[in-house]
């Protein structure tokens, strides 16, 4: 009998993941070097149901509090940037579930293996026509898209009149459409830095159909079917953490690589890196750093999980404060990254190494939208002056 049929629920998604780690940092070299996730590597993560943390209990999926998906994603990320990325987007586009009809959601995640992948708005929109929409159009970065079998489309909506439809807010709404992915094409174009694994790739329609029915739109948390604490945070929020742990994951396995090196180096001309006065400071800064980071990011979703209501979104201050708490695990990462890389010297430049791919997936995760220094100020902003137009999504 299948694993993912006979796996409970509400097993460790923690204890799954390191259970799953040694599997995945042996395949990390093929998973960069062919853009996919191999089996058996594959199939035991769907059968782990690591890729349905976030799916709601509704639609089969198992709907965990965010801190147990924080801590997941973190582990899968000490063993590959990629696998973890891809995992971290692929909870994140099940977020739809509560936005679409119930038959819709149970439809498409009735299969055990079924994915949804996306890439972010762009200028392309949908026409309204009667039972549904066509669209046409190229949309890119859709991290996943190889394992998925769902191919998602964000785009704003023309209505009959030329108009583009607005949400209550008096904004255009922002609405997703789904499809087969055997209806799209795919683009190849992911040749980047890092995270080369993710195979981040583009893909296009050509004035495809798509009924009401696989539509909704995610962008406003009070229109969501799915009661449940879970869903009371923002979309935004919850993608924010899903970045900060990928973010942490590959920091902490970097650092955790320098300790090591540092008790076997000594670099010309210099006394072994352990015995080092000032590498024996900065490693305890970071290690102080990386704890702190992540302590509050667990400590910051626990508080706002205990005030959270089934039904009304989180405040405007939770969803300042979660966003605080990603930006600041996300910049620590980096710069211990950064860190790690100068201090480890040669030891680092060597492909093979444990610091030279995950210096470059670092620095692919650092320009992604999630990562923006602005972020800070946007914050700052709602601590200090409110958020008196309602426009802070987290």
């Amino acid at each position: 009998m299948s694993t993912i049929a006979t796996l409970s629920p509400r097993a460790n998604p923690l204890a799954r993941a390191r259970d799953l780690g040694p599997a995945i940092s042996a395949a990390a070299d093929e998973i960069e070097r062919t853009m996919e996730i191999p089996e058996p590597v594959l199939s035991r993560l769907h059968e782990s149901r690591l890729l349905r943390m976030l799916l709601p209990r509704s639609a089969g999926g198992d709907q965990v509090e965010p801190w147990v998906y924080a801590h997941a994603i973190e582990e899968i990320a000490r063993h590959d940037g990629s696998v973890a990325w891809n995992l971290f987007v692929a909870n994140s586009s099940a977020l739809i579930a509560p936005f679409i009809p119930l038959e819709t959601a149970q439809r498409i995640f009735a299969d055990p293996r079924s994915l949804i992948s996306w890439g972010p708005p762009n200028q392309h929109n949908a026409t309204a026509v009667p039972g549904g929409y066509r669209v046409s159009g190229e949309w890119h970065f859709s991290s996943g898209r190889r394992q998925a079998n769902w191919m998602g489309i964000h785009c704003h909506v023309v209505e009959a009149d030329g108009s583009l439809r607005k949400n209550r807010f008096g904004r255009p709404t922002v609405r997703t459409l789904l499809l087969p992915k055997d209806q799209t094409t795919p683009v190849f174009n992911w040749t980047t830095l890092g995270m080369k694994g993710t195979a981040s790739e583009g893909y296009r329609v050509n004035d495809v159909f798509v009924p009401e029915a696989f539509s909704g739109t995610r962008e406003d948390p009070s229109l969501r079917r799915d009661r449940g604490k879970l869903y009371a945070l923002t979309m935004q929020g919850l993608y924010a953490v899903g970045v900060a742990s990928v973010a942490l994951g590959i920091a902490r396995a970097m650092l955790d690589s320098f300790i090591v090196l540092a008790a076997d180096k000594t670099p010309r001309y210099l006394s072994r890196l352990a015995d080092s006065p000032v590498i024996q400071g900065n490693v305890a800064r970071r290690e102080a750093e990386m704890g702190s980071a992540r302590t509050w990011l667990t400590e910051v979703l626990k508080e706002v999980w205990a005030v959270a209501d089934d039904i009304e979104p989180i405040s405007t201050g939770d969803r300042a404060r979660v966003r605080l708490a990603c930006s600041q695990a996300i910049r620590v990462a980096v710069d211990t990254a950064d860190y790690v890389y100068k201090a480890a010297g040669t030891s680092a430049i060597f492909i093979g190494t444990p610091f030279e791919r995950r210096f470059r997936d670092m620095h692919t995760l650092s320009q992604q939208i999630q990562s923006r220094e602005a972020h800070f100020e946007t914050v700052g902003r709602v601590m200090l002056n409110g958020d008196p137009d309602g426009t802070f999504t987290g």
